[in-house]
């Protein structure tokens, strides 16, 4: 009996400190943006998911808007640590220097810097980087991108007669995708995509344009409209506004066979026939992991990176316009990645100047390229592991960022 009083006695004190720890918990969050950007949208949604299922209170959360990634970014994390914040957030990777300074002048306060990648190697035990494998999902977006333009083909609304500016001379068809920068994150991304939707056509090529901005709804819409100029079928997008989605509507209302694949938020409401559906990550699945972590007094992983085996990334709903069969081949490929017998990176599906890729050494080291100097040393790592290029094992942050046969890059 004195045993059992003992085992309850422990656990109504466990339950106490837990509760006392989430009641002393106050979260900081420093935000690239608002509401109106889509990447951004996902975050806050993603973290008052999480807060609404441990109980956290409105209070506990301090929201800073439109930080820009430069020192502003360090006083509104100074700013947040006066308030009594004990964990503080930055959701883009130009905050991550910052924030690093940060960490350094406040070691008893954890900061997590999102899509960051020198945490682990930074020497400060309080920064932590955390990205999804977003890869993922944008291969399956990349899947039902892939069984609309097998539709097109088979109903014959998409041919080299009707459409000879939609195929090169090989006989590919075209599609397009709009990227923010050329940074690894946008080409592991990019690839992924391409590789979903080869998986369904194989006989495609892809133009990637670059807007250099996160954020550019002018410049996203101009780059799709651009791909679409140039035969663009489908118009795939790694930026963050509804810019790309809203001028593939436009074309297609107009008479042009086109259609998209957006990112972060469900693009229907803005393209609701042009729009297939949106990669996308599930951040209240990373949210609710890092707050009870915290609340708990557990330590908080530094690379933190999960996909569909935890149900961090998805894909939005699917568009009317989506081929038949779509949903069920989606759920297929969703249990193929889930269970391991699907590899996004399989090195016997692409080849990068003809050849199959048998080596890819990825240093870890952050670099200052102004200066060619390391500020942090990292080790190098063989990427390629039986035949499979291992993205996001190393470290949260992508690193693929090999350039494989098939997919053309414009810099501008």
């Amino acid at each position: 009996m004195k045993k059992i009083i003992a085992l309850v006695l422990a656990a109504v004190l466990c339950l106490a400190a837990c509760a006392a720890l989430a009641d002393d918990m106050k979260i900081g969050v420093i935000l690239v943006g608002d509401e109106t950007e889509g990447y951004t949208l996902a975050h806050m949604n993603g973290i008052k998911a999480a807060a609404a299922d441990l109980g956290l209170a409105d209070s506990q959360i301090i929201w800073k808007y439109k930080i820009p990634e430069d020192q502003t970014c360090y006083d509104n994390a100074l700013d947040l640590v006066g308030q009594g914040c004990n964990l503080i957030i930055s959701n883009s990777y130009g905050h991550q220097t910052y924030m690093a300074l940060a960490a350094e002048e406040f070691p008893d306060v954890d900061f997590v810097a999102m899509t960051g990648d020198f945490a682990a190697i930074s020497g400060l035990d309080n920064l932590k980087n955390a990205f999804t494998k977003v890869y993922e999902s944008r291969y399956v977006s990349g899947v039902v991108a892939g069984m609309k333009v097998a539709e097109l083909l088979e109903s014959g609304e998409l041919s080299a007669e009707k459409q000879p500016n939609s195929f090169d001379a090989d006989g590919n068809v075209k599609i397009g995708y709009v990227g923010a920068f050329n940074y690894a994150e946008v080409v592991s991304g990019y690839t992924a995509f391409f590789l979903g939707v080869r998986s369904i056509v194989p006989n495609v090529t892809m133009e990637v344009m670059y807007t250099n901005s996160w954020f550019d709804i002018d410049k996203e819409g101009a780059a799709a409209e651009a791909l679409v100029a140039n035969g663009s079928v489908i118009i795939g997008q790694h930026a963050d506004s509804t810019g790309a989605p809203a001028a593939v509507q436009k074309l297609l209302d107009a008479g042009t066979v086109c259609y998209s694949i957006g990112y972060n938020i469900d693009m229907l409401p803005t393209a609701p026939t042009a729009a297939l559906t949106s990669a996308t990550n599930q951040w209240s699945v990373f949210y609710k992991e890092l707050f009870t972590k915290k609340m708990n007094g557990e330590t908080i992983e530094q690379n933190w990176a999960e996909g569909y085996e935890t149900d961090a990334v998805a894909i939005t709903e699917l568009g009317a316009s989506c081929a038949a069969g779509t949903a069920e081949k989606v759920a297929e490929v969703e249990a193929a990645i889930k269970d391991g017998s699907l590899k996004v990176f399989d090195t016997a599906v692409f080849t990068v100047g003809g050849e199959t890729v048998t080596s890819a050494p990825c240093d870890m080291t952050f670099m200052d390229y102004s200066t060619m100097t390391a500020i942090y040393e990292g080790e190098t790592y063989e990427a390629i592991v039986d035949g499979v290029f291992e993205e996001s094992t190393f470290r949260s942050a992508p690193y693929f960022a090999l350039r494989i046969d098939g997919i053309v890059e414009d810099a501008q």
